[in-house]
């Protein structure tokens, strides 16, 4: 392992810039069997600077290979977030050969001339050589709305059945819907979400995607995902929303009423999330991934050569519930390259009396649990970093809750924010039981409940990993049908 992912708090199996600062995933695209990371990246410090575009290749979505940066600053600003496809039918005229390229399509932020008003406008830039070198089109920039300051975060996708180039971009507190034959000239379609959902904050980093309800071809649904901006007067910071719908070439239509505010992640820490474009029909799988950080203190986290990571990637699916349609994410089944050993434990009992522990051995980790109710009103997950440190993953029976509490996890004096207790609403399966999956880094922890249906994703900044688990049981027993204790390595090793 190099010297250099040694650092303090240095994420050892998430995604992080080799240095400086990095915010949203941008242009995530699967072209000639590389998965394309760009991002949000200032290179000159740690904290947010004239954005361009970091870029990172992998074939696996684990390991990661760092590139040159992709694109920088120029005449019309600097380097906001967007999106890239594979133009396989050459509608840009940008290839020649019958060859497919790439096309990134990007917001550029400056300001109006004679002005101090913000000024975004949409602009091209296509790759002939798998993304390693990019060329910007001399029309730039091909979409553009005076009347509209805050106007960015272009998401598109080729809509087969009207044959036509999509694009949803967040525009203040809506999306707006666009489509092209060409991804040059950009034609007005709808505008969705005025008043529906949470209006916390400026939109941002829209994306737009249909998927199969338990796995039914035959039932297709659309999902809308909206990111919210940090706003003083909300508890949680930015955070991410999404909607379930149709879409019919033009015009998304939400199925929940306006006031139904449905969250892709109840932890602080994934914002911006955006999938994958052209992951081919044979793997079939719709995958994301999110900046791993908050604007309420993106900022000030305490590590020093670089700042930021991003998510685990998740696959996407939709699934039918007593409440509708709701959205299930799941990390990639690739996180198995990096599992070394696995020990598994079956038919724990436990109560007040008599908790159990584990070591952890300062170790990266996995856990899955499978847990029943027995009699205890709380179950809890205690994560022993240090004598002084720990977080703690309650699972509230009685109020059909699920909480990370990370007021205690190592540092965080850097942000009144920062110590808090997050929750979820989380109701036992069909089964009558409840299953987490927990993920383990040097600064971030993960938890997945029931096979996906609820994801919380937080940053910590603990002195060490993870000394020892507590398995402990409150006011009652609580039986472990099932523990696997999965060790991790490292992706630099």
């Amino acid at each position: 392992m190099t010297q250099k992912y040694k650092e303090q708090y240095r994420p050892q199996f998430h995604f992080t810039p080799e240095k400086s600062w990095m915010n949203d995933p941008n242009g995530m695209v699967f072209f000639n069997d590389e998965y394309h990371l760009f991002y949000q990246y200032y290179p000159n410090d740690t904290v947010w600077g004239p954005m361009h575009w970091g870029h990172a290749v992998s074939r696996d979505m684990v390991h990661w290979e760092h590139l040159p940066i992709g694109l920088y600053p120029d005449e019309h600003g600097m380097i906001f977030s967007g999106s890239a496809v594979v133009d396989w039918n050459n509608t840009t005229g940008f290839f020649e050969d019958g060859k497919p390229g790439l096309v990134a399509i990007f917001t550029n932020h400056d300001k109006y001339p004679d002005s101090d008003r913000d000024r975004q406008r949409q602009s091209l830039a296509y790759s002939k050589d798998n993304g390693r070198t990019w060329v910007k089109y001399e029309g730039n920039p091909v979409l553009s709305d005076e009347n509209i300051t805050d106007y960015r975060d272009p998401k598109v996708f080729w809509h087969h059945e009207t044959e036509k180039w999509v694009m949803v971009l967040a525009t203040g507190q809506s999306a707006t819907l666009y489509t092209s034959s060409n991804l040059k000239e950009w034609e007005f379609a709808s505008e969705f979400g005025a008043n529906a959902g949470s209006h916390d904050g400026v939109w941002e980093c829209p994306d737009l995607f249909p998927l199969a309800v338990d796995d039914d071809e035959n039932n297709q649904k659309w999902v809308m995902f909206v990111s919210i901006g940090d706003d003083p007067k909300g508890k949680e910071g930015s955070r991410t929303q999404y909607f379930v719908g149709q879409f019919d070439g033009t015009t998304f239509t939400n199925e929940n009423s306006d006031e139904t505010v449905l969250w892709l992640d109840y932890g602080r820490d994934n914002y911006a999330g955006v999938s994958w474009s052209d992951i081919p029909a044979s793997d079939g799988r719709r995958i994301y991934i999110g900046w791993m950080s908050n604007w309420r203190y993106a900022n000030l986290v305490p590590t020093k050569t670089w700042r930021s990571a991003m998510t685990l990637p998740r696959e996407l699916s939709l699934t039918a519930t007593d409440d509708g349609v709701r959205l299930v994410q799941k990390p990639i089944s690739e996180i198995g390259k990096i599992r070394k050993s696995s020990r598994v434990q079956e038919g724990l009992n436990i109560d007040e009396s008599s908790p159990i522990s584990i070591e952890l051995n300062n170790e990266l980790t996995e856990l899955e649990l499978e847990i029943e109710q027995k009699t205890a009103a709380t179950f809890d997950l205690i994560v022993e970093h240090s004598e002084d440190e720990k977080t703690i993953i309650t699972c509230d029976f009685a109020n059909g809750a699920l909480l990370v509490d990370r007021t205690n996890s190592g540092d965080n004096s850097f942000s009144e924010s920062f110590p808090t207790v997050q929750e979820a609403p989380l109701k036992m399966n069909s089964e009558g039981k409840l299953k987490l999956q927990l993920f383990l880094d040097t600064s971030s922890i993960e938890v997945f409940a029931n096979d996906g249906e609820v994801a919380m994703t937080s940053l910590i900044f603990p002195s060490k990993i993870g000394e020892k688990l507590h398995l402990v049981s409150n006011n009652g027993e609580t039986k472990i049908s099932t523990m696997k204790v999965s060790k991790l390595n490292s992706i630099y090793e």
